[in-house]
């Protein structure tokens, strides 16, 4: 089977997306930049895709950007993933931006008492409310990984460390141990490059189409159309 190299994205099982430099990671409302991810890992092409998307399925199989750090984990052992795939893929942050409505709820009355989250860095609040009134532009956006947002690299960690994740999924990372742990050693090393392109490999492989289940798209982001 030819081989490529990118990025692959996970969807529900009736609708596996295999294009190219799209990331599952990515909340809703943000935008992966994934150009400047070359050659990092092999991606089996000729993989088969549904023929039907459904709106329904995409909360039950996507992240939000809401989540706790258990309903997380869960979602990916669902999907076969596990708490190093969750860390290591959640480090797809470090690229792109978020619509404020991703995360205001963290901005106003966090806890009723017309508060930010106590969780977020109180500086990276008051800058976050900054460019996101409340009701906020639909068109504003936010950097995910401040400061380098157009660059893939470990910075989303650093920032994690300091409180300035920019999401409730992303803060969650922080309440577990274990979790912890690796966003610590993906701060400290050089490791997250490698163990995130094996985690992708992994990603690409959940619930393959097989048989006559699906078909090869000639262009990935539409089905074929009918003879």
């Amino acid at each position: 089977m030819a081989k490529t190299y990118g990025a692959l994205h996970m969807s529900s099982k009736r609708e596996t997306m295999p294009q190219l430099n799209r990331l599952i990671v990515s909340a809703p409302g943000s935008y992966a930049l994934l150009r400047s991810i070359k050659n990092m890992w092999e991606v089996p092409t000729g993989r088969r895709d549904g023929i039907v998307s459904l709106a329904s399925e995409i909360n039950a199989n996507l992240p939000s950007p809401l989540s706790n750090f258990s309903s997380l984990l869960q979602l990916f052992i669902n999907k076969g993933l596990n708490l190093t795939d969750l860390v290591s893929l959640s480090g797809g942050h470090t690229i792109g931006v978020a619509h404020c409505a991703t995360f205001l709820n963290r901005l106003y009355n966090f806890t009723g008492k017309g508060d930010a989250d106590p969780s977020l860095n109180a500086n990276y609040a008051k800058f976050l409310t900054s460019q996101c009134p409340n009701p906020a532009n639909a068109t504003t956006t936010v950097e995910m990984d401040p400061g380098s947002s157009r660059s893939f690299d470990k910075n989303y960690f650093n920032i994690l460390l300091q409180q300035r994740g920019l999401f409730q999924s992303d803060a969650a990372l922080l309440s577990n141990g274990s979790s912890f742990q690796l966003v610590q050693r993906f701060s400290n090393t050089n490791d997250f490059f490698d163990v995130f392109a094996k985690s992708m490999v992994k990603m690409g492989a959940i619930e393959v189409l097989t048989g006559n289940a699906g078909e090869i798209r000639k262009q990935c982001r539409v089905v074929n159309p009918k003879n």
